[in-house]
């Protein structure tokens, strides 16, 4: 960590994001085939772009709107919430957000003091380790079980609760490993947040992404936890629009105006074009997100047997859920996973994503996206079966 008298001591702990940095690194060289990136390729539906554009024309979208957000979208977003999370909400538990990130950010700091712990799955999305530190608290990594899919330790979560504890914060389907928790676990976890007066937030950006039967389950359902949970949500998965940055948290009605007063000086209200595009993907046609599944499945089994035929250097646990997997590196040159990426960039023109990023238990492993054409996916692979041959 460099000192620097200007900055705060919770940003200088803060290390250079190792995702940003495959980025740069990936744009100095020519003829990259990206596998590190967590967006999707495929454009924004069409429907979605229309009613942005007409939003505009409309002259509807130059000024704020309400703070948390355009009044006819929270009513649809609680419909949302109704019948695909089975979470009873209203209107008034709605804050729209600038993207899922700012919610999570808001949640954060509306409920954390500093020294607070918060509990994170490990390995975890590498943002959500930010966001707790730059709320003044303290990441506490209980690690998952990876030969169980990367499962929830249960036992783990209970004997890493302290009395600084104040949250558990953790993401499903999960980034970086594509694990869907349960939700006999999610249960068992709300029971331990009950018991010991612990918030949950949840980061479900993925919650369509699911596959093999499994399904997605949000703990906020679960009536006794109505005063527990904050939980997040995303548009930016759903519908391919990420760069629209437009999100949802959802939270008891009394915490609501807590967040909302962390929600208003880093936002003031999300993107207002990004709301009426954000209304239009909640009513119309979902044809599209079936679209990307199906997509998703096709490339994540591709991907899959690629890996099959590079056994030797890579071992992995099939993702459930999302559009990334988390493979371990068999070889010496993977316990630097920060080295072996950029080496895997410069030499073989692959981009991936180191696993330190993401948490203790992240090194030795990384990231790898399928929410790309199947051709870039050949591509990488040839090219990384020719580099490790």
């Amino acid at each position: 960590m460099n000192s620097d008298w200007r900055a705060s001591m919770r940003v200088q702990q803060i290390k250079k994001s190792a995702i940003h940095e495959m980025t740069r690194l990936s744009k100095q060289i020519e003829d990259v085939a990206f596998l590190s990136w967590a967006k999707p390729t495929s454009g924004t539906p069409e429907h979605i772009r229309s009613a942005a554009i007409s939003a505009i024309e409309q002259g509807l979208v130059g000024g704020y709107s309400p703070t948390n957000g355009l009044p006819e979208l929270k009513e649809e977003i609680a419909k949302k919430l109704r019948r695909d999370n089975r979470i009873n909400a209203e209107p008034s538990e709605v804050i729209v957000t600038v993207g899922a990130i700012e919610g999570l950010s808001a949640a954060l700091m509306s409920i954390i003091d500093p020294g607070d712990e918060v509990i994170l799955p490990s390995p975890t999305y590498s943002t959500h380790i930010r966001q707790v530190r730059i709320a003044s608290g303290k990441p506490v990594f209980v690690p998952t079980i990876e030969n169980e899919g990367f499962s929830l330790d249960i036992a783990g979560i209970k004997k890493a609760i302290t009395p600084k504890t104040k949250a558990i914060l953790y993401c499903s389907p999960s980034n970086p490993s594509g694990t869907v928790f349960d939700e006999t676990q999610l249960r068992e976890l709300a029971v331990i947040a009950l018991e010991h007066k612990i918030m949950v937030i949840t980061d479900e950006a993925y919650e369509y992404f699911v596959y093999d039967g499994r399904e997605h389950f949000s703990i906020g359902s679960i009536p006794e936890m109505r005063k527990n949970t904050i939980s997040c949500f995303t548009f930016t998965k759903t519908y391919a629009m990420t760069g629209w940055r437009i999100g949802y948290v959802h939270a008891e009605k009394d915490l609501i105006p807590q967040i909302e007063k962390s929600h208003i000086p880093f936002a003031i209200c999300a993107p207002v074009v990004s709301q009426f595009a954000a209304l239009a993907a909640l009513t119309h046609s979902q044809e599209c997100v079936v679209q990307f599944r199906e997509h998703y499945v096709s490339a994540r089994n591709l991907m899959c047997e690629r890996l099959d035929r590079l056994n030797g250097i890579f071992a992995y646990q099939k993702p459930r859920g999302s559009y990334l997997m988390f493979p371990k590196i068999l070889i010496p040159e993977g316990k630097d996973s920060a080295a072996f990426c950029v080496k895997l960039l410069k030499e073989a023109k692959v981009s991936t994503t180191p696993g330190v990023a993401f948490g203790p238990t992240g090194e030795g492993h990384l990231r790898l996206s399928f929410c790309v054409p199947h051709e870039t996916i050949n591509t990488a692979f040839d090219r990384m079966e020719r580099y490790f041959s």
